[in-house]
């Protein structure tokens, strides 16, 4: 460090930023404290230069090692990647956090030179220095020259402290063990978010500590999750509904065209709009058949009305027989084949049973949205037994239900939904991966559009990289686990604001089961570990241990006659 900013360090006068050790404290403890205070009201070093969203400042590696010896783990990691310190202003502190850290050769090699981002300010109690009153964002920068202490875990209690709005707690602020991390639920939900995390970093049991506790926060909630594995069943056995093959029943005539089309037609080309023709013709002659739509007037080819499978393939073999011998009749052969193989085939009993026709819209819309919740406010819908070769069209219609009912009861009280799509990168891929599924679509305008309708949408994915560019923007709250490839790293990165750039170089170093939450479900970017679920709300998502299973032996014949059985009795 130069003369002068030894000399600035010479003449600096301490600031208490710590009450005095409790009276009757015990004695090795009063020491401990006493060390913490003084060290806390010592600077660590200056303001180098100043920028809009950052700015330079200089380290004394002496002081910083003094710190690392501190029994406060905040004021130990003082000027460290990714910790806070604070800055003295004329009538407070700005709080900042440390982007980066270089050597300063110029100097005497005592110096460290960082980068840093303002996080906020806050007003100082003048007694003791504390923190008081903060909020995000700067008003009133320093000046170059401007001294900088180390950021305490009582300064953090502040920062971190509620300001009055509904949160949910879900953690403990890194790097202490008792500062409580909360996220405000209406913030967080009302402009959605995105928890991301390669596999492994306890991404599944995360996501359901964080819906077990919007649960708790609110019993009379509207939650619909699609989970794609079958893990989530366990987590919420006993406080909400699951819905899976066996008991979903969703109607197919619930499909709008643009969803028969993907389920019946499997032609491409001119082949492909010549079909579309046909389809649309016979589907709406089907649709108009049903009493109800003598009641409503005009009908479109969309609109939710019941109609019979038989009725459709009817309309099809009508016009079929109404072509001259030189017209084409495999068109028709085509679509009337497919609807007979989903009525044959038990696996797409869920959704094309011939019990499905009655007029069930309204019950099946209660069921799956909890109106009312009955205590369980969450349903999770379990798509891992759907055929694969629809399981993105019953995830488009469950999304699109979601958003039409929202549109079409704006005359209502509001009923806000959360909808937590798991393995969201399947849906709304990029356009790399894109395969003109109408699910990519509708998530897309949910993100875009929902919050104006009351929809919160909740993304969770192992693959940031691989989701739609315009989708991840959309959310206003990011909470990042561990991520493992540059490009995923770089794709959040993008994503999050420019105050969060310390936190998210450590993001490839996060431990198991911590996060950097940003945006606006928190008042500042915050590292966070998260807390422990008990057993019986934690998802089936542990993984196997081969040691221990390889070493076990027994039951093997049974257990593969068994599991043939079901393979060959699935949907039956």
């Amino acid at each position: 460090m130069n003369d002068m900013q030894s000399n600035q360090f010479a003449n600096a006068t301490p600031v208490d930023s710590s009450n005095s050790p409790p009276a009757g404290a015990d004695s090795q403890d009063q020491a401990r404290e006493a060390q913490s205070v003084q060290c806390a009201r010592q600077p660590i070093g200056v303001v180098l230069e100043i920028a809009g969203s950052g700015s330079a400042i200089a380290l004394d590696l002496q002081r910083l090692n003094e710190c690392m010896a501190d029994a406060d783990p905040s004021i130990a990691l003082a000027g460290q990647v990714g910790s806070q310190i604070k800055i003295k202003t004329n009538d407070g502190w700005l709080l900042a956090s440390v982007r980066n850290q270089r050597q300063d050769r110029r100097g005497d090699g005592n110096s460290i030179v960082a980068n840093i981002d303002f996080l906020g300010e806050g007003m100082e109690e003048k007694l003791t220095g504390k923190i008081h009153s903060f909020r995000r964002g700067v008003t009133r920068y320093p000046i170059p020259g401007a001294m900088i202490f180390p950021a305490t875990s009582e300064d953090l209690r502040q920062i971190y402290a509620s300001d009055g709005r509904s949160a949910i707690q879900i953690g403990t602020v890194y790097p202490t063990s008792d500062i409580r991390a909360g996220m405000y639920i209406d913030a967080m939900l009302g402009k959605h978010f995105a928890l991301l995390g390669s596999t492994g970093t306890g991404k599944s049991t995360s996501a359901a500590l964080i819906l077990h506790r919007i649960c708790q926060a609110a019993p009379e909630g509207h939650i619909l999750m699609i989970d794609p594995h079958g893990e989530y069943s366990a987590a919420f056995r006993n406080t909400g509904m699951i819905f899976d093959v066996t008991n979903l029943q969703m109607p197919y005539w619930l499909m709008n065209f643009e969803e028969h089309c993907e389920v019946l037609l499997k032609s491409s080309g001119n082949d492909l709009q010549n079909d579309r023709d046909i389809l649309a013709k016979c589907l709406l002659a089907a649709r108009q058949k049903n009493r109800l739509a003598e009641t409503m007037g005009k009908i479109t080819v969309d609109s939710p009305i019941p109609y019979l499978l038989s009725d459709l393939t009817g309309m099809i073999q009508d016009e079929m027989g109404k072509l001259d011998k030189a017209t084409n009749t495999a068109p028709y052969m085509r679509i009337k084949t497919k609807i007979d193989e989903l009525k044959a085939d038990p696996r797409y009993q869920f959704m094309f049973s011939g019990m499905l026709v009655g007029d069930t819209m309204a019950d099946f819309i209660g069921k799956i949205f909890r109106m009312p919740s009955d205590g369980k406010p969450i349903s999770i819908i379990d798509v891992s037994g759907v055929p694969s070769d629809i399981t993105s069209t019953v995830v488009a219609v469950l999304s699109r239900l979601t958003f039409d009912f929202a549109i079409w009861s704006r005359s209502e009280s509001t009923s806000p939904i959360l909808l937590v799509c798991e393995e969201a990168h399947r849906y709304v891929p990029n356009e790399r991966n894109a395969d003109g599924n109408s699910v990519g679509t509708i998530l897309s305008r949910i993100a875009k559009e929902g919050r104006k309708y009351g929809i919160s949408l909740g993304l969770i994915t192992q693959r940031p990289s691989d989701l739609a560019e315009g989708v991840l923007s959309q959310c206003g709250t990011i909470i990042s686990m561990r991520l493992n490839n540059d490009r995923d790293q770089d794709f959040v990165r993008a994503a999050m604001p420019e105050g969060a750039r310390g936190f998210l170089d450590s993001i490839p170093a996060l431990r198991n089961r911590e996060c950097i939450i940003c945006g606006e479900g928190v008042s500042i970017p915050i590292r966070v570990s998260f807390d422990n679920l008990e057993e019986s709300k934690r998802p089936a998502s542990e993984d196997p241990s081969f040691v221990d299973l390889w070493n076990q032996s027994g039951g093997e014949e049974d257990k593969v006659y068994r599991t043939v059985q079901r393979w060959r009795s699935q949907g039956s």
